[in-house]
């Protein structure tokens, strides 16, 4: 019995770690304003929609994709203890920008050694960026965003909605406060 667990475990530990590899990853930075202390902010409120075309017709003006990144960034700010303004002045304003744009990935090719058989990768290439506005001054105080291949992801919605939980937790795990 031990002998026949043991068989089928190496391929399936084998194939769990092949598709691990073969996940959609998405790469997370931010920027903060050199001194900005966030902790004198308490209220927020979402600045106007950016109606700039993404590259996507998928995502442009999809408001299921637009209330999911509201969602998961009204979460991530409470967190943080910022509440969401109601009506009336808030301390900042959060604004958020989403683009597709197609890219090709050379890195398997070797610049000594001519690979007749290599191709570029060729992929759609997401970004999302978030800013957090000194509602006052105007000033952008901390940016965050997130790249990455969005092959599969803009079809699916599951995967997208994954996509942008994980990425959105992860960017604002930078912010300072």
């Amino acid at each position: 019995m031990v002998t026949t667990r043991r068989r089928w475990l190496a391929p399936v530990a084998m194939s769990l770690f092949v598709l691990s590899g073969c996940a959609v990853k998405s790469s997370v930075h931010s920027y903060a304003e050199p001194g900005a202390d966030l902790r004198r902010f308490h209220h927020y409120a979402w600045g106007p929609a950016d109606r700039s075309p993404t590259g996507d017709p998928r995502l442009d003006n999809n408001e299921i994709v637009e209330g999911r990144i509201h969602t998961a960034v009204d979460r991530e700010l409470a967190a943080r203890g910022l509440l969401k303004a109601a009506s009336g002045p808030s301390d900042l304003v959060v604004h958020y920008h989403t683009s597709v744009s197609q890219r090709i990935d050379l890195s398997q090719r070797e610049p000594i050694d001519p690979c007749p058989d290599c191709k570029p990768f060729i992929y759609d290439a997401g970004t999302l960026v978030i800013d957090v506005v000194d509602a006052s001054s105007g000033k952008v105080l901390w940016r965050g965003w997130s790249e990455g291949n969005v092959d599969g992801v803009v079809g699916n919605q599951r995967w997208m909605e994954e996509r942008i939980e994980s990425d959105v937790t992860r960017m604002f795990r930078r912010l300072p406060r």
